[in-house]
């Protein structure tokens, strides 16, 4: 026999051996694997898994325990997140709260408002029927007439005339008294502007929860 020759056929034998190996494993039923090595009167070499060896034949039999199983595979537990117990004692912070809102049932009409006109016949609106007397300049002359301030400054006290804004139009009139309280605030002196802002937040509540904020 050629060595290639022998060599193949030991080759075979290995893989024959190897497969009643693995199929032992596939059964795990089956305790053991019987292989069979047969030898004929030429010296040819058969093996055969648990089949004894036919007539006129030399048997060789060997007996091979199938390996141990592998243990089903069970994923790990995911572990908990673990909370410092700092932090788990702080109460969650509760969510912001919008204002309530007002049923119309219950809004109120709004406080009384006054248009009020100025000497020089301009007009504004005032929460105060009455409003403070206030200095106007007057201009000065010297003696030839002319215009001078040299000598001094002169004024004269002058008083707003201010009537109610009927019923009808009041809503207008508060709406408008927000827009002048506003344009004070973002265009006033910047050393006004807290209470300017307060002033607006004011009468904006006004509006907004009177009969007017319908």
């Amino acid at each position: 026999m050629m060595p290639s020759q022998k060599m193949m056929r030991t080759t075979n034998i290995l893989l024959l051996l190897a497969s009643g190996v693995l199929a032992a494993s596939a059964h795990p039923g089956r305790t053991s694997v019987v292989i069979y090595r047969c030898t004929d009167a030429f010296g040819a070499l058969t093996v055969q898994n648990d089949t004894p060896c036919p007539k006129g034949t030399r048997q060789q039999k060997q007996v091979i325990e199938p390996p141990t199983p592998m243990p089903a595979y069970r994923p790990l537990p995911t572990p908990k997140a673990v909370v410092p117990a700092a932090i788990a004692a702080v109460p969650p912070t509760p969510a912001p709260t919008s204002e309530p809102v007002i049923a119309d049932k219950d809004r109120l009409p709004p406080p009384p408002l006054f248009q009020c006109n100025t000497y020089d016949n301009d007009t504004y609106f005032s929460e105060n029927a009455t409003p403070e007397p206030r200095c106007v300049r007057l201009p000065t002359t010297d003696l030839q007439g002319s215009d001078d301030s040299s000598g001094g400054v002169a004024c004269q006290m002058v008083t707003d005339q201010c009537q109610r804004v009927g019923d009808g139009a009041a809503c207008d009139a508060w709406k408008k008294r927000l827009r002048e309280t506003e344009a004070k605030w973002k265009f006033g002196a910047a050393d006004d502007a807290d209470a300017n802002k307060t002033d607006y937040d004011r009468v904006e509540r006004i509006v907004r929860d009177s009969t007017c904020g319908k």
